[in-house]
């Protein structure tokens, strides 16, 4: 990550509000493809709604006629369909169940696949403002809390509330004096629910910064897990997990502190209603204005009304939760993609390439808007010819890794201009323009799978036997057929079960089976040893005829054949010429060689030094 990059994690961030009508229009949008089962889904609601109404009405009938008149006939039919009601209860809620799961697994399913999308498009300037776990939280816990929302919440709350409007309605048709009595513990509940959000709205904040942490540690250490067990550091990194750990446990136990208060304070408003419905039904049936059928009634449809009131307040909470997700992800979504003009066709390819005084900085000084930049590479200019091998050499940080970044479009320029084949590259599409460059880097990335698809990456015109040709040409081949699987052998995660030397063989064979008019090596022989960079540099001789190449070097005897050397020095381009031009030059470059080459006891390498 560039300096002045590294992201707060306290930007995880806080909630917006409880309910974004425009967040919620725009996750609504998601449904659009799946118009049919939403509609079913309220349908079926609705009718589990209306099923909750027939138990209560059957057993007040039961009560004040069957049993008073001793209407077997009738006790037994209202049995009867008191159980056909339970049965269409169950027959609603599952059907509801499957499809509003169903739902939100497909919401889920095109979510992860555009955000997945957008991440392959997006700029490593993004990347290095976002640290990986953070965006694997995006991927999986984000997107896992919109799917609770699709499948518990944004359509099964219908239900509850059909459910609510059905029984206030039969209360008040019953009875609207004993139905008022019923209701009349509704401010208090309206309370309790109120400062019950306020509380776990800040539990719901926290446990979500906490997790992003957790996410991001976890990446961050397990990817540096042999620095960790090199150094002995074990018990310091389990400490500080332990302390993110800790967080995010105090966190939840605060949420479910929350519930643990909140049920039992609203069972216990459901039970003084039921006593009110009590006093109050005894008292009507002893002065005649009520029938017990009729109380009883009440008692069941009190105790179905509060139902539905806990069910909301949790979707409250997850409401809360997704609005947060919704947003985190929107931002990732609308996060801006580089600039790609694509206006130009390149020509027939033939590999030259031109700096035009280019200027880049990563980041301003100070990170203001109006700051200065903090400049990397100074007015550089450069030209290479088709099939001419271009080495560049200089200290660490002196910019030669960002001339690559910038030729490949994964920066933009603030100033100056890049030619590939005398086209602008900011003219040209991104995947057009790269399909012209084949990079080996230091740190080669291999993927889990086998050997064959690290060679070709998926590429069907890459076939069999220019796999294996490929391989043989760089001395791949050897390790190759050694492998128990041969090429259809899986390599695990980054290539782990290789050594470093035949990971830099394989990624010189994928660069090699792509064909590239210009090559570009980024230390790319400094991690394997002496015999085995011989045998690559033979293959790489070969090769290279015809190609333009781009070597960057911290080696100069890997460089010293080059057509022309390019020296940089704190991002300015300071000499260029010939291995030999630039040591008669006695200039940058021949006290670098001075630093390599000659004994530690001569008296010329205090000067060099301190230059």
């Amino acid at each position: 990550m560039r300096a002045g990059s590294v992201p707060a994690h306290h930007e995880e961030e806080a909630l917006g509000r409880a309910y974004d009508a425009r967040l919620m229009r725009r996750l609504l949008r998601y449904l659009n493809p799946h118009i049919g089962r939403v509609v079913l889904a309220v349908v079926l609601l609705i009718g589990a709604a209306g099923v909750e109404l027939v138990g209560p009405w059957l057993t007040m009938i039961a009560l004040d006629r069957a049993i008073p008149q001793g209407d077997t006939r009738l006790l037994l039919w209202l049995s009867a369909a008191f159980l056909a009601a339970l049965a269409a209860s169950f027959a609603f809620q599952y059907a509801q169940a499957m499809i509003t799961t169903w739902l939100g697994q497909s919401v889920m399913l095109d979510l992860r696949r555009q955000i997945f999308a957008k991440l392959q498009r997006l700029g490593l300037p993004f990347f290095d403002r976002n640290p990986v776990g953070r965006l694997m939280t995006r991927v999986t816990s984000d997107v896992e809390t919109l799917n609770e929302l699709f499948s518990s919440g944004v359509v099964t709350v219908f239900g509850d509330v059909f459910t609510l409007l059905f029984i206030v309605g039969a209360m008040f048709a019953l009875d609207w004096r004993l139905a008022l009595v019923t209701l009349a513990v509704m401010p208090l509940v309206a309370g309790v629910a109120i400062g019950f959000r306020a509380r776990i709205r800040e539990a719901y904040r926290d446990i979500r910064v906490r997790l992003a942490r957790i996410n991001a540690f976890l990446q961050e250490q397990i990817s540096g897990i042999a620095v960790i067990q090199l150094f002995g550091r074990e018990r310091d990194v389990h400490d500080r997990f332990g302390a993110i750990d800790r967080d995010y446990l105090d966190a939840h136990l605060r949420s479910i502190t929350y519930y643990a208060l909140f049920f039992p304070l609203i069972e216990l408003l459901t039970a003084v209603s039921l006593a009110l419905i009590i006093a109050y039904g005894g008292l009507s049936i002893l002065g005649g204005t009520a029938t017990v059928g009729v109380v009883a009634a009440f008692l069941q449809y009190a105790r179905r009304f509060f139902r539905p009131i806990q069910d909301l307040s949790e979707k409250y909470n997850m409401l809360q939760g997704a609005m947060a997700s919704s947003e985190r992800i929107f931002r990732l979504l609308d996060a801006a993609e580089p600039a790609d003009e694509a206006s130009t066709t390149l020509p027939a390819p033939k590999g030259r390439l031109e700096f035009r005084n280019v200027w880049f900085a990563y980041t301003r000084r100070g990170g203001g808007a109006d700051a200065p930049w903090d400049w990397v590479l100074r007015d550089v200019s450069f030209q290479a010819e088709p099939g001419e091998r271009i080495a560049i050499v200089g200290h660490t940080g002196a910019g030669k890794t960002t001339l690559i970044g910038l030729l490949l479009r994964f920066y933009e320029a603030q100033r100056g201009e890049i030619l590939l084949d005398g086209v602008n590259i900011r003219n040209v599409d991104v995947a057009s323009l790269r399909e012209r460059f084949g990079l080996v880097l230091q740190d080669v990335f291999l993927f889990s799978r086998d050997v064959r698809y690290n060679v070709r990456l998926g590429r069907d015109d890459i076939d069999e036997a220019r796999v294996r040709q490929v391989a043989q040409r760089v001395g791949a081949d050897t390790f190759i057929d050694r492998l128990p699987r041969g090429y259809d052998q899986p390599l695990g995660e980054r290539g782990a079960s290789l050594s470093v030397g035949e990971r830099q063989l394989l990624s010189f064979a994928r660069a090699l089976a792509f064909d590239p008019p210009v090559l570009i090596l980024d230390e790319a022989t400094s991690s394997v040893d002496s015999a085995l960079e011989q045998r690559i540099e033979q293959a790489v001789d070969t090769l290279l005829r015809g190609r333009t190449s781009l070597v960057i070097a911290h080696r100069l005897s890997t460089v010293q054949s080059a057509d022309r050397i390019l020296v940089l020095h704190h991002g300015e381009l300071r000499e260029q010429g010939t291995h030999d031009q630039l040591l008669a030059r006695g200039g940058l470059y021949a006290r670098l060689h001075a630093l390599q080459f000659v004994p530690a006891s001569s008296a010329t390498l205090p000067r060099a030094a301190s230059a």
